[in-house]
């Protein structure tokens, strides 16, 4: 009889310490059902900085569960980083990530698990509807409607964050660049996705870390670490004003030769100065951003500083 597959089950951990002890239980029903299918769990926690007592609450599952890995990071270094340091402590047959704030319910894993021994390598749980303040469903809605346009038009309407992946994922996640976004790179990699779709509940303890700040700095991660497009538009818009440009230059010096009409419009240039500044601004601002993000690829800083694991 050949060796039990595991399933490798990775936990990003910042300021949950409400949360995890259901989480955990949650987790060790998960543990009894794969054993029913002859399944081990691979269970890693990375503490990303807690500033609470969840790193207090990890270490007391280490003592009910000895194989839990528990990883802490020297301080906050963001959901994506934290999630691909875990990565590079899997050694299961199949991974995935589960958010401690339980909003992802991990009574889905089951059913993502059976997929996988059925045979699909990619199972990912789309987003149908969100409970989430509204200003959040708003942000995520206008989110997911522009990275399709502009970044991957087949990629899930809802967006997703909870997938199953097949080992064969791992070395293109774990070898990534820093500023990455991991589930936009899975689904990249080009393998057709198994759906399950559900209703994300409320978050039920503490307060969200993701920031409006975050998810910004997030959206220009994807928009400009996916997609040429922006850099694209801007040599649109330079080719449309330009050609805007001769033709009203050539209109004001014709009028000016044969109607004998003089040349003013100080505050038509004004605005035009203005404007056309503004717009050179705008595009140096993403042509830096483009440069930033291989300043960050080369300067050989590391992603996350790992303080201790247990």
């Amino acid at each position: 009889m050949g060796a039990k597959k595991t399933i490798s089950v990775v936990v990003p951990v910042y300021c949950n310490e409400g949360s995890l002890p259901r989480l955990f239980e949650e987790l060790l029903k998960l543990e009894t059902q794969l054993k029913k299918r002859a399944l081990l769990l691979e269970l890693i926690f990375i503490d990303d900085g807690s500033k609470d007592e969840s790193l207090a609450r990890l270490l007391e599952f280490k003592t009910r569960r000895e194989a839990t890995r528990i990883v802490k990071l020297t301080r906050n270094f963001g959901a994506v980083h934290c999630s691909k340091t875990g990565f590079k402590f899997v050694t299961g047959d199949a991974f995935m990530i589960v958010a401690a704030d339980l909003q992802d319910p991990p009574i889905l894993i089951m059913e993502m698990v059976d997929r996988w021994l059925a045979g699909e390598k990619f199972i990912i749980c789309e987003r149908v509807t969100r409970d989430d303040p509204l200003l959040s469903r708003f942000y995520s809605k206008v989110y997911y409607k522009i990275l399709r346009i502009l970044v991957m038009r087949n990629y899930p309407e809802g967006g997703y964050d909870m997938a199953l992946m097949d080992k064969d994922f791992l070395p293109y996640l774990v070898n990534s660049s820093k500023s990455v976004f991991t589930p936009l790179l899975a689904y990249w990699l080009g393998y057709k996705p198994d759906v399950i779709y559900y209703n994300r509940p409320a978050r039920e303890h503490g307060k969200s870390g993701w920031t409006f700040a975050k998810k910004f700095k997030a959206f220009l991660d994807v928009m400009l670490g996916f997609s040429i497009t922006p850099i694209r538009a801007m040599s649109g818009v330079g080719v449309f004003v330009a050609l805007g440009s001769f033709i009203y230059g050539a209109m004001v010096v014709l009028n000016a030769m044969i109607h004998g009409i003089p040349v003013e419009g100080f505050a038509t240039m004004v605005a035009l100065i203005t404007f056309l500044l503004g717009l050179i601004l705008l595009m140096l601002g993403i042509i830096g951003e483009y440069i930033w993000r291989i300043f960050e690829e080369t300067n050989q800083r590391p992603e996350t500083v790992i303080e201790k694991v247990w």
